[in-house]
């Protein structure tokens, strides 16, 4: 009988978090301060995942959307829905067996809790990938992103960098004809050229460019997560009205990327020049809504400190624009842009800190 508890003992993660996945656990706090509250991360995790909900409706419309426009056919539209579906399917079973796998594994091995993390990690990588994107490639990034972005840290809460965006770091400079280029964002064309807004602005192809009101719907070629504004603004508001993110550090990093792309704007050497692309067309276009709303908001690898939100929002927005305008080998600039504020982010904190307790200590030798 020992030996029996012992042997289960073994899977008491796993079989926890089964037990738990519709329930409330009924443990608490040992020791420590702690915050009482009804919610708990299983609860934060599934109300990021509701607000992702609108971006991935809408990308699986959209994948079947552009496969008929490039193929020339005469799909429906619940005929473009089940096409889209079944695009995005695979790579949802690929994201999910992969990294809950190694997930799983982790806890067992440190005989740790499963915590619900993945889930939103889960959610996040197929929708900020090409569609086209093979499956051993993806297997091997989200391997890479939950060991070598969270497992090695600890786990959930303990990471630096944003896991899905380590996971599309990994693809872009590992194989990077399959995240870049005319022909990795339209599924089920061969050689069909269909060249996201944001390269044909970085090409200098304004001419060539799809309406604002396309752009903001998201009737557009790219990752299937990143293309709807308005979508993106629907899980916003969701996030937002639930407090789950900083509605802060999404403001800050519009007013960055506004700041300097009308500066650059202003100093333009010419009309076609790119610094004269419009600088509000920026948020519409690539990641920059998705990567600000879903991403920039993490709590674990942003800013923890309000007037750190402030800073650590703005500076992601004025570098996404920067490197856009700048760096010609990478049109897109939301990612390293993110990946690189991650990594400031307690500095950030650590500098407010830091300003706050001087202040406090000169008013206190003042009275």
């Amino acid at each position: 009988m020992e030996n029996k508890d012992k042997k289960r003992s073994v899977f008491d993660s796993t079989i926890e978090a089964f037990q738990s996945f519709l329930k409330v656990p009924a443990t608490v706090t040992g020791s420590g301060s702690h915050v009482r509250d009804c919610n708990d991360l299983k609860r934060v995790m599934i109300i990021v995942v509701v607000a992702l909900l609108p971006t991935f409706l809408f990308g699986i419309y959209n994948t079947g959307y552009q496969h008929n426009l490039a193929a020339g056919t005469d799909m429906g539209f619940w005929q473009m829905v089940w096409y889209g579906f079944l695009k995005i399917l695979p790579l949802y079973l690929v994201s999910y067996i992969v990294g809950l796998a190694i997930e799983f594994a982790s806890a067992q091995i440190r005989r740790h809790q499963v915590n619900e993390g993945y889930l939103v990690t889960g959610m996040i990588i197929p929708l900020i990938v090409p569609i086209e994107i093979p499956l051993w490639m993806l297997a091997i990034a989200v391997a890479f992103a939950v060991i070598i972005g969270k497992e090695v840290f600890g786990g959930t809460g303990m990471n630096i960098w944003n896991p899905a965006l380590i996971a599309r770091a990994f693809l872009f400079f590992a194989y990077p004809a399959h995240m870049s280029g005319d022909k990795v964002w339209v599924a089920g064309v061969d050689g069909y050229s269909g060249a996201t807004p944001l390269a044909e602005a970085s090409a200098g192809n304004v001419a060539d460019l799809p309406s604002a009101l396309d752009m903001f719907i998201g009737l557009i070629p790219g990752c299937p997560g990143e293309t709807s504004t308005i979508a993106i603004l629907i899980g916003a508001a969701i996030l937002i009205f639930t407090g789950v993110a900083s509605w802060k550090i999404m403001v800050s990093s519009v007013a960055g990327a506004l700041v300097i792309g009308y500066l650059c704007n202003w100093i333009a050497p010419s009309p076609d020049s790119y610094l004269a692309f419009p600088a509000w067309e920026h948020l519409l276009m690539g990641g920059f809504a998705f990567g600000t709303v879903f991403m920039a908001t993490d709590p674990v690898t942003s800013a923890q400190t309000e007037a750190g939100k402030w800073i650590y929002g703005f500076l992601v927005g004025a570098f996404t624009i920067i490197i856009r305008l700048f760096n010609p080998g990478y049109p897109e600039g939301m990612m390293l842009s993110i990946l690189l504020m991650n990594t400031f982010a307690p500095l950030i904190d650590y500098c407010v800190v830091q300003r706050n307790i001087k202040r406090r200590l000169n008013r206190a030798q003042i009275n």
